[in-house]
């Protein structure tokens, strides 16, 4: 009786040792699993940044080297102390997005010469630059900014005065390792030429739709018949006209 007794107290005090060592470990990958969860939400929020803002100089926390890229993160401090709805923050709103826009349409052209190219499925990957990017892990960075600098001065690639994006250079470095980066730079040659200087870039004309355009086209016809038509009276008409005129007037006493 007293050994089965004490069999069954070690029995219990080892599943109790068990139960809390289990609470114990759980209690320390909890903090774990916050920080790791965290930390993914961070890297997310970077690369949605990234995506939204395409900042120049991606690899600058601070957004302050570039003008372009200070400039935009200043407008998001202060549309972000703005109350949200007010006038203030939908005039920073427009302000952003107009920024947002013009880095975006250049990202654009440089997506349709990579598709031109043959990289339908890559376009997208190849564009895709992080905060954490490193002009010390890129293979052929001197090759790359002057190829940046051609594209600057050769082509309307970018449409600003100031310099090119630094963004970019990460991007040619991967067209160099592939080969590609000349024929790159001849389709944008092809492409985007570079105006003559003090020359703007022409803007697509604006055009009513197509069946807005025949609409308006068959207005001015049918105007033109009429006055056609007016003037082209047979005289016996005019007379009639007249006749109806003259027997309408009284000449005064």
């Amino acid at each position: 009786m007293g050994t089965s007794f004490r069999k069954f107290c070690t029995q219990f005090c080892c599943c109790c040792c068990c139960d809390d060592d289990d609470d114990d470990q759980e209690e320390e990958k909890a903090p774990l699993l916050s920080e790791t969860l965290q930390y993914f939400d961070r890297e997310a929020k970077k690369r949605r940044d990234q995506e939204t803002n395409l900042w120049s100089e991606p690899g600058d926390p601070s957004h302050s080297e570039r003008d372009d890229d200070r400039a935009l993160y200043n407008l998001l401090q202060s549309r972000a102390r703005a109350r949200r709805g007010s006038q203030e923050y939908r005039r920073l709103s427009v302000d952003i997005q107009a920024m947002r826009q013009v880095r975006h349409g250049v990202r654009e052209k440089w997506k349709l010469i990579l598709e031109n190219l043959g990289f339908m499925a890559e376009a997208e990957s190849l564009l895709t630059v992080s905060a954490g990017a490193s002009y010390d892990r890129m293979r052929n960075a001197p090759a790359a900014r002057d190829l940046l600098h051609t594209l600057y001065s050769d082509t309307s690639i970018f449409n600003s005065k100031e310099a090119p994006p630094e963004r970019y250079l990460f991007i040619l470095d991967r067209l160099i390792h592939l080969d590609v980066a000349e024929d790159f730079v001849n389709k944008a040659r092809r492409f985007y030429p570079k105006g003559e200087e003090g020359e703007e870039e022409e803007e697509p004309s604006s055009t009513l739709p197509l069946l807005m355009s025949r609409f308006v086209q068959d207005l001015s016809a049918g105007e033109e018949e009429d006055q056609l038509g007016d003037e082209e009276q047979s005289p016996k008409e005019v007379d009639d006209s007249d006749d109806s005129d003259d027997s309408l007037y009284v000449e005064p006493s």
